[in-house]
């Protein structure tokens, strides 16, 4: 993921929405069904009730872990915190999007508590790089998600590998993925710390310091409750399976889908549903996916709520069957076996060049 700092000059969701919406497009009429249904109000006691239950969870689980002291089997308070951290991050990923609140200020505020102070990652850089995801899916060049140094999503990353530890990882990255999903959440946290190092972010002064409490919080209950040994096994535990949890929820959804040139012309409704794949599952996977498994929804509407997403499926769906718009959707183990599937032609120049 790229580490670059948040521009203030970014536009206004509604202005995008306008500029894609152009009147008489495919867009502009899936737009006004969506509207009609009531598909884009506020849901605000969904979201009420959904960070009531999460901080809930939250505080319960640090409690349980005051109680349970100096023993082994504070892993399982670890392994419940990263579960309930990823949940917080789907909250944060709301807010970014504005599905919580209209107003940005309120949305920013309540996505700086869940990312910052909760789970320790700055909400201003990561809403910058999502934004210009959600502006070029699977687009080579433009799509930050594209940009992870460890993997290689397209050929051209491959062969691009120069280190030896790099072209390895390529080569096997296939069978390497879930286990670099693991060092997902360190990574999130330094590629924070350098975003808040620089001078780009609006309101750096307070990531800071939620950022700084945060840290202060988490490493001062550990210690003071576990031994050293005991205390490094639990932080690493617990920050491996949230980055593994968290990794998990994103990688169904653009992973061995299509992926763009730079100089993609495609219009705006078939560039979103394309690059994107649905996962099915009912609700259990809605509530572990925090709603990313309606992808193809969320990317044409970012700022629909959440619970909106299961209902608004079916007319998009429709939709684009009656335009001839190819809709992916399938269940959660075929979505992990595309992308791997991906990841492994992808590495294949790399080792054809060594067994050569």
């Amino acid at each position: 993921m790229t580490t670059s700092a948040a521009s203030t000059n970014q536009p206004r969701r509604g202005d995008a929405i306008q500029r894609v919406a152009a009147p008489g497009s495919d867009y502009a009429d899936l737009l006004h069904l969506v509207k009609v249904a009531g598909l884009l109000r506020r849901r605000h006691g969904y979201y009420l009730t959904k960070i009531a239950v999460t901080g809930g969870l939250f505080v319960g689980a640090w409690a349980v872990f005051a109680v349970l002291g100096d023993t082994w089997w504070q892993l399982t308070v670890a392994a419940s915190l990263a579960v309930i951290f990823t949940q917080i991050g789907f909250l944060g990923h709301d807010a970014g999007h504005r599905q919580i609140f209209r107003s940005k200020r309120a949305n920013d505020l309540v996505g700086m508590l869940h990312a910052n102070l909760a789970i320790g990652l700055s909400y201003g850089w990561w809403v910058d790089k999502h934004q210009r995801h959600h502006a070029h899916p699977n687009q080579e060049d433009k799509d930050p998600d594209l940009d992870i140094g460890a993997l290689a999503f397209t050929t051209r990353q491959a062969r691009a590998k120069r280190g030896p530890v790099t072209r390895f990882i390529a080569r096997h990255q296939r069978y390497l993925f879930f286990p670099l999903l693991l060092l997902e959440a360190v990574q999130l946290h330094v590629s924070s710390v350098h975003a808040l190092i620089g001078r780009g972010l609006r309101r750096r002064w307070w990531e800071v310091l939620m950022l700084g409490l945060h840290a202060a919080g988490y490493l001062t209950a550990v210690l003071l409750v576990l031994s050293p040994l005991k205390a490094v096994v639990f932080i690493v535990a617990q920050q491996a399976l949230f980055g593994l949890y968290l990794g998990c929820s994103f990688a169904p959804n653009h992973k061995g889908m299509p992926i763009n040139a730079t100089d993609d012309r495609t219009d705006f409704l078939r560039r979103q549903v394309l690059t994107a794949r649905n996962v099915r599952g009912g609700r259990l996977v809605d509530f572990a996916l925090g709603g990313l498994n309606y992808q193809i929804e969320h990317h044409l509407f970012p700022s629909m709520p959440r619970p909106n997403l299961r209902r608004a499926q079916p007319l998009v769906r429709s939709f684009c069957q009656q335009h001839d718009v190819s809709y992916c959707e399938t269940t959660l183990r075929r979505s992990y076996v595309q992308a791997l599937y991906h990841l492994h032609n992808v590495g294949r120049p790399l080792r054809v060049t060594t067994a050569a």
